[in-house]
């Protein structure tokens, strides 16, 4: 997906408000859960803590006794974090109660500027026992019935086992959050491609016009893209419109031009003298100029045509028939290489007025074979551009490499002996020029030369 594409610009800002949402709502969720779970904590030891206070009593002599043994086991484990301890707060010399599981460890009550007491009198802190386990811990204070004094009841938990609850949640929470996360990106993929599916079509519309097999976008598109291909529509019938009225305008001004200018030349050719005959050739490439340019501004307006395609097989097949048949005493075998699916993305006359320039070249300077080869190419420059490459090679005697240019050159002959106006190779460089194609000329395999036309392909 590139960077710089529709699809990537979605689903990326998606894809970035998605997980902004998921770290935000896994840090509230882990938030929730740590404080839901510090307060069952706390409710756990409270209910030990009510549990002490219902089982310890004062005997006679101010002792303390406790009647039976709190129900968790790992009260009574040494060192296993969990403990209870009731001690007198002020005689320090009276013995207080302690869980089996502190040994000969004693727990300090809270100091005032260690935890504040609620409205319970209950105080919550922390602690670290003798094996360094960090302790939670709420002390409470009462007289109890028979007593004369304040105890401090106090109960303490492994608050590390909380802390492996809450990673062991949020390990969870991460997996579950990140296949959330990667089930989000590939239903944003999914959708971004569905919704952008009409955008496809349309460009698959598009380009079956421009290889001429449609002339217009035929599709059903959604309500935001219609008017998009409505005015598409419009423009490829304007496009049409504006080729057509220029056709027609250079053919009426073609037969405009002609009739004064064979008045001009029959007056001169009827009149003696330096003038008139001055008039006529004159007259005469006025009429050669006129040619030139109406017929560059033709095939300059068929180049412009949206939708016309040529089949290239079909016209070098068609070409080497009638050049091969004109050629028969000589014996002049033309060979067409070239697949049947290549098609150029321009008007059929231009193209066999090209190729047929071309192969009537090659014509005259072969011995006796001429090789046609097309082929397709496809740039790898970004703009997904085809073309189509037409190679004409013969068996003559070919050109010095130095004099290649000058056959390009409009009215330039090399060889006097040869007949023609030296125009072909320059028409041809200007058809293929105004469809932004090329010529070259080099070396053919079979010793003569090797004229290559590099067009547009649909």
């Amino acid at each position: 997906m590139r960077v710089n594409s529709l699809s990537f610009r979605l689903t990326a800002s998606a894809a970035a408000v998605s997980i902004v949402l998921l770290v935000v709502a896994g840090l509230l969720l882990i938030n929730l859960f740590s404080s839901a779970v510090e307060r069952n904590f706390d409710a756990r030891l409270q209910a030990v803590l009510d549990g002490l206070l219902a089982n310890v009593e004062v005997a006679e002599n101010q002792q303390l006794n406790i009647q039976g043994q709190i129900a968790d086991t790992r009260f009574r484990l040494p060192l296993s974090g969990w403990y209870w301890q009731v001690t007198p707060v002020e005689e320090k010399s009276q013995a207080g109660l302690a869980s089996p599981s502190l040994l000969e460890a004693r727990l300090k009550p809270a100091p005032g500027d260690l935890a504040e007491r609620d409205a319970s009198d209950i105080a919550r802190f922390f602690l670290t026992d003798s094996n360094n386990t960090r302790l939670r811990v709420i002390e409470q204070r009462f007289t109890l019935f028979g007593g004369e004094q304040h105890y401090s009841f106090i109960v303490a938990g492994n608050f590390d086992e909380l802390k492996q609850e809450i990673a062991a949640f949020t390990g969870t929470l991460i997996i579950v959050l990140g296949l959330l996360g990667v089930g989000l990106l590939a239903a944003l993929m999914v959708q971004v491609r569905y919704g952008l599916k009409p955008l496809r079509l349309l460009r698959r519309e598009l380009s079956e016009i421009r290889r001429g097999n449609s002339e217009q976008l035929a599709g059903e598109f959604p309500v935001e893209i219609k008017p998009v291909a409505d005015e598409l529509n419009l423009l490829i019938h304007s496009n049409t419109e504006i080729i057509e009225r220029a056709r027609t305008q250079v053919g009426n001004l073609a037969h405009a031009l002609k009739t004064p200018l064979s008045v001009l030349a029959n007056e001169a050719r009827l009149s003696k003298g330096k003038l008139s005959s001055k008039v006529d050739e004159q007259t005469e490439i006025m009429r050669t100029q006129v040619e030139l340019y109406l017929d560059r501004a033709r095939r300059a307006a068929r180049a412009r045509s949206i939708g016309v395609a040529t089949k290239v097989r079909e016209a070098c097949d068609g070409l080497a028939r009638t050049l091969m048949r004109i050629n028969m005493d000589r014996g002049l075998q033309i060979e067409v290489n070239c697949p049947e699916e290549l098609k150029f993305r321009g008007e059929k006359q231009d193209f066999e007025e090209m190729l047929g320039n071309l192969m009537e070249n090659a014509s005259k300077w072969a011995d006796r074979e001429i090789v046609v080869t097309g082929a397709l190419l496809e740039e790898d420059n970004g703009d997904d551009r085809k073309w189509v490459v037409i190679s004409v090679g013969d068996d003559g005697p070919g050109l010095p490499e130095e004099t290649r240019h000058e056959a390009l050159i409009r009215g330039r002959r090399l060889d006097e002996t040869k007949p023609g106006t030296g125009l072909g190779l320059s028409i041809v460089s200007e058809t293929a020029a105004m469809y932004d194609g090329t010529i070259e000329l080099g070396a053919s395999e079979l010793g003569g030369l090797l004229v290559t036309l590099k067009l547009p392909s649909v």
